[in-house]
C-alpha cells in the first residue's frame, strides 16, 4: 500500500479543515409572512436575514437550499426575502435551490422564486399567484350596543375601509387600484423568474392554487423531490446539509415571555391568537 503522508496528516486535523465533502447549506423558512402579533413574529426580512447571511456566507459551499413551508401573508415582507436571497445568490456565485413541504402558495412561492430550481412534493401545493385583502364589517354592531363611532381625518381617505363605518365604494376602488399593482410586480416576478410557464396566463395569475404534480406541468416547478433525496443525487451522498437556524424572537418577546404577574397571561392571549390566526392562514388550502 503506498505511503500517504497527507491522508494521515488530514485525519489529525479538526474536521472542518480536513473535510472534503461538498456543503450545502439548508435554511427553512416557514409560516405565515409578517407581523404575526407583538409576541409572535412571522416570516420577515428581520427575522430570517441573520440566518440567510450566515448560510450564504460560509466557505466552499456549493449551493444554499431554501425549504419553505408558507402560505403566504405580507407581500412587501415577501418580496424584501426574494430580493435579499437573490442578491445574497450573486455574491455568493451559488445557485439557490427551493423545496416546497405542504404549501407554498402566494408569498410563499414568491420567495420560492427567487430560487434557480424549485422542488417539491407531488402532492404539495404551489402557486396561489394574486392579492387578497380580508376584513370585517362591525356597524350593525356597534348600532345594536348603542355605541357612537367618532373618527376624524385630515385627508378624505386616512380612514379607508374602517370596519366600524359603512363601506365607501371610493375605498373599494382605491383598495382595487393598490391591488392590481401588487399583481402586475407579482405577475411580472413570476414571469422573469419562471420563463418556462405554460397554460392558459388567466388561470396562473388567476389567484388558483396548484397541486405539485400540476404545478410541474405548469412550469411552476422543475421536479418533485425533498431536500435530502435531491441534494444526495446532485452533489453525491457525502454532501453535507447543515440546518442555519433562525434567531427566535427578540429581546421584548424574551423579555415578556419571562413568568411575571400578568404577563405570562397576556403572552398566552397573544400567543394563542396568532397561533389561530396561523393556523387559519394555513387552512384556506386545506391544510
Amino acid at each position: 500500500m503506498p505511503f500517504r503522508p497527507f491522508g494521515a496528516l488530514r485525519a489529525l486535523l479538526p474536521e472542518r479543515w480536513a473535510r472534503r465533502h461538498p456543503v450545502v447549506p439548508v435554511v427553512r423558512l416557514s409560516g405565515a409572512i409578517g407581523a404575526v402579533s407583538p409576541l409572535r413574529a412571522g416570516l420577515s426580512l428581520g427575522a430570517c436575514a441573520p440566518a440567510l447571511e450566515r448560510a450564504f456566507g460560509m466557505k466552499g459551499i456549493r449551493a444554499v437550499a431554501i425549504v419553505i413551508n408558507s402560505p403566504g401573508g405580507s407581500a412587501a415582507q415577501s418580496h424584501l426575502i426574494f430580493h435579499r436571497i437573490r442578491a445574497l445568490a450573486a455574491e455568493a456565485e451559488v445557485p439557490v435551490l427551493a423545496f416546497v413541504e405542504d404549501v407554498a402558495a402566494s408569498g410563499g412561492y414568491m420567495i420560492a422564486c427567487a430560487a434557480d430550481e424549485i422542488f417539491c412534493d407531488p402532492a404539495s401545493l404551489v402557486g396561489s399567484i394574486g392579492v387578497v385583502s380580508a376584513g370585517f364589517g362591525f356597524t350593525g354592531l356597534i348600532e345594536r350596543l348603542g355605541v357612537e363611532r367618532r373618527v376624524h381625518t385630515a385627508g378624505k381617505a386616512k380612514a379607508m375601509l374602517d370596519p366600524f363605518r359603512p363601506e365607501n365604494p371610493d375605498d373599494v376602488a382605491r383598495l382595487k387600484t393598490i391591488q392590481a399593482d401588487v399583481q402586475a410586480m407579482f405577475t411580472d416576478l413570476v414571469r422573469s423568474r419562471r420563463p418556462a410557464l405554460t397554460g392558459d396566463p388567466d388561470e396562473l395569475f388567476s389567484g388558483a392554487v396548484w397541486t405539485g404534480r400540476q404545478g410541474l406541468a405548469l412550469g411552476l416547478v422543475d421536479g418533485h423531490g425533498d431536500v435530502r433525496s435531491i441534494l444526495r443525487a446532485r452533489f453525491g451522498d457525502t454532501v453535507r446539509l447543515p440546518l442555519i437556524e433562525q434567531a427566535r424572537g427578540g429581546l421584548l418577546a424574551r423579555l415578556l415571555r419571562r413568568r411575571e404577574p400578568g404577563a405570562v397571561g397576556i403572552a398566552a392571549i397573544e400567543g394563542a391568537l396568532a397561533a389561530l390566526d396561523e393556523r387559519a392562514a394555513f387552512a384556506r388550502y386545506g391544510l
